[in-house]
C-alpha cells in the first residue's frame, strides 16, 4: 500500500471518527499515530511525535489563546455585557424588529470581549430570548437571531478561532485580528436590514414595543455601557498602536477586565474561581484536539497528500476562483456533518498548501474560513449554536428554530460571496498597520 494510500485512507477514518462523535483529538491523532507507524513503523513514530504537546503548548504565541478565554469568561460571569444589551433595546427598541435588531449588535459586542461563537449565543440568549417573547416576538426569529448573531464570536477580534488559525498558518495575529472587523460589522448589517424587512412586511414577527423610551433612559443606558467598549478599546487599540502584541494584548484583557468588574462590584471569588474553572476546561481541550491536529498534519505531509493534491490542480489548471470556490462547497457541505473545530483541524493540514500553491493572501482565507465555520453553527443536523438555543428554549420545537435560522443562513452566504468577490473588504485594515 502505498504512502499516499495510507493518508487518504487516515483522513477518512478520522472523518468517520468525528461524525460518531468521537473527541475531536482522538478522531485526529488515533488514524494518525497509526498512518505515521505504518509510514516509518511504531517506534519512529512514537519518536516523531513525542515532543508534539510540549512543543505545541511552549509556542509563546499560544499563550494569547487561554489568556483570550480567561478574559471571556470573566466577561461573561460578572455580567459585563448586561448594559450593553439595555442600551440597544432602549436606542433600537421601537424600530419594526428593534429587539431582534438589538440583540443583533449586542452579540457583535459581545463577541469582541469573549472570542467565542458559544458563548455568545448562551450568554445573550439568557438575556435577549426571554425579553423578545415577553413582547410577543416570533419563536422563530428570536431564537434564530440568537443562534446566528452569536457566531460572530468567531468573526469579531479578539477571536478563539482566528488565534488558532494563525498559528497553524503561520500568519499574524494582530493583522487576522483586523481582518475580521469590516466583515463581522458586514454581517451584522446585513443581518439588520433582513430583520427590518421582514419586519416591516410582516409586523406580526415582532410588535413594537408600547411606550417609547424617555429622554432619560436613553442617556442613563450610554453612561452605564461603558465597560464593554473599554475592554475592546483596550486590547485591539493596544494591538493596532503596536503597543503591545497579541499575546500581551491577552494578558491586558483579563487585567481589565478584572478592573473593570471590580469596579463594577460584580466580582467575587467564587466568580472567579468558575472563570478561572471554566477557562481551564476550554484551554485544555482546545489544547488536545490541537495536539490531534498537528499529528495529522505531519502525516498529511509525510504521505505526501498536500503535493498530490497541489500537482493535480496544477494538471488540471485550477484557476484560484476556482480553488476559492470548490473549497467553499466543501467546506459547507462538511459544516453540515462535523463539528466545526474538528472540521477546521482536519482540513487546514491539506487545504493551506493548495492556497500556498496559488499565493492567495492567508490572511483572507483566514476570514474565509471562519465565514465557513459561522455557517456550519447553525446549519442541520449539527448546528451547535442552534442546539444551545435549543437546551435554553426546551418548549421551541427545533423545526422552528432552524426555520428562523434559515433567514440568516441565506444572509451568510450572501456575505460570503462579497468577501469572495472583494477581498479588500477584509484585506484594508490590516493594510493600513
Amino acid at each position: 500500500m502505498s504512502n499516499l494510500t495510507i493518508g487518504f485512507i487516515c483522513l477518512g477514518i478520522s472523518i468517520l471518527f468525528i461524525v460518531i462523535r468521537m473527541p475531536i483529538g482522538l478522531a485526529l491523532g488515533a488514524p494518525a499515530l497509526v498512518g505515521l507507524s505504518s509510514i516509518i513503523g511504531f517506534n519512529r513514530a512514537l519518536s516523531a511525535i513525542k515532543n508534539i504537546p510540549f512543543e505545541f503548548a511552549a509556542n509563546f504565541e499560544i499563550s494569547a489563546l487561554p489568556m483570550f478565554i480567561l478574559m471571556g469568561t470573566i466577561a461573561l460571569h460578572t455580567k459585563l455585557t448586561t448594559s450593553l444589551f439595555d442600551a440597544a433595546r432602549v436606542w433600537l427598541g421601537r424600530l419594526p424588529g428593534g429587539l431582534a435588531i438589538a440583540t443583533n449588535y449586542a452579540c457583535a459586542g459581545f463577541a469582541a470581549a469573549s472570542g467565542s461563537s458559544l458563548a455568545t449565543t448562551i450568554a445573550m440568549g439568557r438575556l435577549a430570548v426571554p425579553e423578545m417573547r415577553r413582547h410577543n416576538y416570533d419563536p422563530g426569529l428570536a431564537t434564530g437571531v440568537i443562534a446566528a448573531a452569536g457566531t460572530l464570536g468567531s468573526l469579531i477580534p479578539p477571536s478563539i478561532l482566528m488565534v488558532i488559525y494563525a498559528i497553524f498558518a503561520e500568519v499574524s495575529i494582530p493583522k487576522l485580528f483586523l481582518a475580521g472587523f469590516l466583515p463581522g460589522l458586514l454581517t451584522a448589517f446585513v443581518y439588520m436590514v433582513m430583520i427590518l424587512a421582514r419586519c416591516r412586511l410582516n409586523p406580526q414577527l415582532a410588535p413594537v414595543a408600547a411606550r417609547p423610551p424617555t429622554a432619560q433612559e436613553r442617556w442613563q443606558s450610554i453612561v452605564e455601557v461603558w465597560p464593554l467598549p473599554t475592554l475592546i478599546v483596550g486590547v485591539i487599540g493596544s494591538i493596532y498602536t503596536g503597543f503591545a502584541t497579541a499575546t500581551e494584548a491577552a494578558a491586558l484583557g483579563v487585567v481589565l477586565s478584572l478592573v473593570i468588574a471590580a469596579a463594577k462590584r460584580s466580582i467575587s471569588w467564587p466568580v472567579l474561581v468558575t472563570s478561572l474553572r471554566d477557562s481551564i476546561h476550554s484551554s485544555v481541550t482546545i489544547f488536545f484536539i490541537a495536539v490531534g491536529a498537528v499529528m495529522m498534519t505531519k502525516l498529511m505531509a509525510l504521505a505526501g497528500v498536500p503535493q498530490f493534491l497541489t500537482t493535480t490542480m496544477q494538471q488540471y489548471s485550477v484557476d484560484p476562483l476556482s480553488l476559492v470556490l470548490a473549497t467553499s462547497v466543501l467546506y459547507l457541505i462538511l459544516g453540515c456533518l462535523l463539528d466545526p473545530i474538528g472540521m477546521v483541524f482536519l482540513t487546514l493540514p491539506v487545504i493551506l498548501p493548495l492556497f500556498k500553491a496559488q499565493n492567495l493572501d492567508l490572511i483572507w482565507f483566514g476570514i474565509l474560513l471562519i465565514k465557513y465555520v459561522e455557517i456550519g453553527l447553525i446549519t442541520p443536523p449539527v448546528g451547535m449554536n442552534v442546539f444551545a438555543v435549543k437546551a435554553m428554549n426546551p418548549d421551541i420545537p427545533m423545526g422552528v428554530i432552524f426555520k428562523g435560522v434559515s433567514w440568516f443562513i441565506a444572509c451568510e452566504t450572501l456575505v460570503l460571496a462579497l468577501l469572495i468577490a472583494f477581498p479588500r473588504i477584509s484585506l484594508f485594515l490590516p493594510s493600513t498597520m
